[in-house]
């Protein structure tokens, strides 16, 4: 009898898990006539609302590294959407491509506003997400797009930056939104003058923010395709396994923190 309890008990656990997956899905969202082509992710056996997260790709476009975020915040229990800030699931193979496509977002900040809050509009409707307890995550170009979100004091209760540029055109209005950047100390694209006017310009603001220097780390230490892309391109790009888990770590704690 105990045998026949013990395999039904078995075969009932593998149905459940093979029911409870995370499922990721592609979408298409509009921001002023533009399609942009996003990529959904949930637990599907969380039934209750959870918070939501948005996440911003590097400069080379709507990738697998941002969807591959998306689903490991989807295994920690959120919905998390990640964006498309160029259209069209726009990718480029190229720094020219990468510089053109990034610096068309971030010359038109009402054009970068109106892409963002396209994405964070279809989060929140998403029948498991609590639409008022929002984040968002950004690598690289994104890391900038989402400082620059809470500069203009945008509905959210937390950014969190990736080896993104501190740099901005748009001094930060007072806010009640957290900030999280993680940075490679060894980055030059983020040099020490820009990382203390960022400090001094969050403080001044009375923003709530942390900020974490990572020494050894250059820029792009969490993409594992950073080694291969400094080298073809002749780049002070690196990936860093253990400065990635590390700042993936600080993010579950920093998330933690402006959800509860």
């Amino acid at each position: 009898m105990r045998r026949i309890i013990f395999s039904v008990l078995t075969i009932f656990i593998g149905l459940a898990s093979a029911q409870a997956a995370i499922k990721g899905e592609p979408v298409e969202y509009k921001s002023n006539g533009t399609v942009h082509q996003g990529y959904l992710v949930y637990d599907d056996a969380i039934k209750a609302k959870r918070p939501g997260v948005l996440v911003v790709h590097e400069w080379w476009g709507h990738n697998q590294h941002a969807r591959n975020s998306a689903r490991k915040l989807a295994e920690a229990g959120y919905v998390a959407l990640a964006l498309d800030m160029y259209g069209g699931g726009k990718q480029a193979h190229h720094p020219d491509d990468a510089g053109k496509f990034s610096g068309e977002v971030r010359k038109n900040f009402p054009l970068m506003k109106s892409r963002f809050e396209a994405g964070m509009k279809l989060l929140q409707k998403q029948s498991r997400v609590d639409a008022k307890r929002v984040a968002a995550i950004g690598y690289c170009f994104g890391g900038s797009v989402v400082l620059e979100m809470a500069r203009a004091g945008e509905n959210l209760r937390g950014v969190a930056s990736f080896h993104g540029s501190l740099g901005t055109g748009n001094p930060a209005k007072p806010s009640k939104v957290k900030v999280l950047v993680m940075n490679g100390a060894e980055d030059p694209f983020v040099p020490a003058e820009q990382i203390s006017a960022f400090k001094k310009e969050m403080e001044a603001a009375k923003i709530d923010y942390k900020f974490v220097n990572y020494p050894g780390a250059k820029h792009s230490f969490t993409n594992p395709d950073a080694d291969a892309n400094g080298a073809k391109f002749n780049l002070p790009l690196a990936y860093n396994a253990k400065v990635d888990k590390e700042s993936w770590d600080e993010l579950q704690s920093f998330l933690k923190l402006v959800f509860k």
